[in-house]
C-alpha cells in the first residue's frame, strides 16, 4: 500500500484515524502499532515477520548494551547487533548482485553459473535497518537510554508514515512523543495541509513526468536534446516523488502529534555539492556523516584520509540506494566532487558565483543519469547522448511524448523547484493575496490530484525500491 493510492486514502487512513481518535491516549500506541504492521503486511505478510524479528532483536540488544559492565563488552554487543542487522540487509539487498557479478566473471572463463533463485527485497528494509543501527550506536555512546516499553519501541521501528521510504528517524528525535503526545486540532490541520501538498507533488508533477523519463532512458540513440530533457525530467521526477513522500510522512506524523525534522530544503538551489547534501535527503546525509564518516575517522586523521573517507562514505551511500554498481558509481561521483571541493576550499579556490549554481546542477544531473540507469549500457548511451554523440535536435519519439500536459507539468516542476529563489523579491505582491486563499488552494489542488489519480494506475514511489 502506498500513500498515493485509493485504498490508502479511502479505506486505511480514515479507518485508522477514527480508531486513533476514539481510543484513550494510553491505547494509541497499540492502535498505531497494529495499523503500522497492517500497512506493512499489506504488501507481503511474510516480510512483516522479518520486521518484527529485527524489532525484537534490536530491542533486547539495546538493553544488553546498556547492561554491559565494561566499555569493551558494550562495544562487543554493539558490534554483534550492528553485524546482525547488516547481515539481514546484505542478504536481502546484495546477495543477487554478488551472485550476478560472480556469474558474469565465471562466464568470462567459460565456467558454469552458480544456481540461484532471486532473493526478493522487502520494501523499507534499508530504512529500518539504518534506524536499528543508529539506535544501538546511540545507546553505546550514551546519548540515549534504551526504550523499556516494547510497544513504544515497536512503534518507533514500524511507524507507517516513514517505515518504507524514510525520513530516517533517529530514536532521540521522537523518544518523548513515543510515550506522550497530544492530539491537537492545530497540529492536525497543519499536518493535513502538508500531506495534501506532498500528495500533489507526487501525483501532479512526479508521476506526470514518469512516461517521458522512461521513454528517453530507453532510447537506443538519444540526441543531445533528448538526453538532457530526459535528465531534467528525472531530476524533477525524483525530487517531487521523494520530497512529496517526505512531506506526506511529515504531515501524517504531525496529524498524530509527532514532529519529524525536514528532509529537504530546496536542494536544487545549491551552489556546491556540499551544500546539495545539506539540503537533499537530510536525514540520510546526516546518518552517513554521524554513523559512517565520523566512525571511519572523519577529518581527524589528515587531509588524504579525509578525502578517502568522503569518497568511501558516498560510495557506500550510493550502494545503499540500490543493488547495482551504477548506484556505487553515482556515490563515487559525489564523493570525488566533495573531496575536490574541500581541497579547493583549503587552498582558497572556488568557482565564481555566476558559475557555481549551473556547474553544481550540471554535475547533479549527470550523476542522476547514472542513478536512473538500470545498466552500464543504458548509462553509457545516455551520457554519450548528453555530449551530442547521436545528434543534437529533439527526436520524433520525444517530440510526441512531450505533449502539452507533460510540458506544462515539466515547466511547473522547474518553477516550483526554483520558486524559493525569487519568493523574497515578490513579498510585496504576495502580501496582497487574501489569507483564506493560502488555506484553500492546497485543498483544491489535492482534489484535482485525487481526480487525476483515479484516472490511472498507482505509480509506486521511486524510493520504495531502495
Amino acid at each position: 500500500m502506498v500513500f498515493a493510492s485509493v485504498e490508502f486514502l479511502t479505506l486505511f487512513l480514515p479507518l485508522f484515524l477514527l480508531c486513533y481518535a476514539l481510543v484513550p491516549a494510553g491505547g494509541r500506541n497499540w492502535v498505531l502499532l497494529i495499523a503500522s504492521w497492517a500497512f506493512y503486511g499489506w504488501w507481503k505478510p511474510v516480510f512483516l515477520l522479518l520486521l518484527i524479528g529485527v524489532t525484537v532483536f534490536s530491542y533486547f540488544c539495546g538493553l544488553a548494551i546498556e547492561a554491559a559492565r565494561s566499555d569493551a563488552e558494550k562495544q562487543r554487543r554493539l558490534a554483534l547487533g550492528a553485524a546482525a542487522n547488516l547481515l539481514v540487509l546484505g542478504w536481502f539487498k546484495y546477495a543477487n548482485l554478488l551472485v550476478g557479478t560472480t556469474n558474469e566473471g565465471l562466464a568470462l572463463f567459460h565456467l558454469g553459473a552458480i544456481p540461484w533463485e532471486t532473493v526478493i527485497l522487502p520494501i523499507g528494509v534499508s530504512f529500518y535497518i539504518l534506524q536499528a543501527i543508529s539506535y544501538l550506536y546511540d545507546i553505546r555512546r550514551g546519548t540515549i537510554t534504551p526504550e523499556r516499553d516494547f510497544v513504544a519501541f515497536a512503534v518507533y521501528k514500524a511507524f507507517f508514515t516513514q517505515l518504507v521510504a524514510g525520513p530516517v528517524i533517529r530514536y532521540s528525535w521522537i523518544d518523548k512523543e513515543l510515550t506522550r503526545r497530544d492530539l491537537r486540532f492545530d497540529n492536525f490541520a497543519k499536518g493535513s495541509r502538508r500531506f495534501m501538498l506532498g500528495f500533489c507533488m507526487k501525483v501532479l508533477i512526479a508521476d506526470q513526468l514518469a512516461g517521458l523519463v522512461d521513454l528517453v532512458f530507453a532510447l537506443p540513440a538519444p540526441s543531445l536534446a533528448d538526453a538532457w530533457l530526459g535528465a531534467l525530467g528525472y531530476t524533477l521526477q525524483l525530487y517531487f516523488d521523494f520530497a512529496g513522500y517526505s512531506a506526506m510522512a511529515i504531515g501524517l506524523a504531525l496529524m498524530l502529534g509527532f514532529h519529524f525534522p525536514e528532509n529537504f530544503n530546496d536542494p536544487y538551489l545549491s551552489t556546491s555539492i556540499q551544500e546539495f547534501w545539506r539540503r537533499w535527503h537530510i536525514s540520510l546525509s546526516g546518518w552517513l556523516r554521524d554513523y559512517l564518516y565520523v566512525a571511519m575517522g572523519g577529518n581527524r586523521q589528515g587531509e588524504a584520509r579525509t578525502y578517502a573517507n568522503l569518497i568511501l562514505t558516498m560510495a557506500i551511500g550510493g550502494l545503499w540506494h540500490g543493488a547495482a554498481w551504477t548506484f556505487m558509481a553515482w556515490g563515487l561521483v559525489h564523493g570525488i566532487a566533495l573531496a575536490v571541493e574541500r581541497a579547493g576550499r583549503r587552498r582558497g579556490i572556488a568557482l565564481p558565483t555566476v558559475l557555481a549554481w549551473p556547474a553544481t546542477m550540471a554535475l547533479v544531473m549527470l550523476a542522476w543519469t547514472l542513478f536512473r540507469s538500470t545498466s552500464w549500457q543504458m548509462a553509457e548511451t545516455m551520457l554519450l547522448g548528453q555530449v551530442g554523440w547521436y545528434g543534437i535536435g529533439l527526436g520524433d519519439a520525444v517530440r510526441v511524448a512531450l505533449h502539452p500536459t507533460v510540458t506544462l507539468w515539466l515547466a511547473a516542476g522547474v518553477a516550483v523547484a526554483l520558486w524559493p529563489a525569487v519568493r523574497g523579491r515578490l513579498a510585496g505582491a504576495l502580501a496582497l493575496v487574501p489569507g483564506w486563499w493560502h488555506g484553500l488552494w492546497p485543498v483544491l489542488a489535492f482534489l484535482y490530484a485525487l481526480a487525476a489519480l483515479k484516472e490511472r494506475e498507482t505509480v509506486p514511489f521511486l524510493y520504495f525500491q531502495f
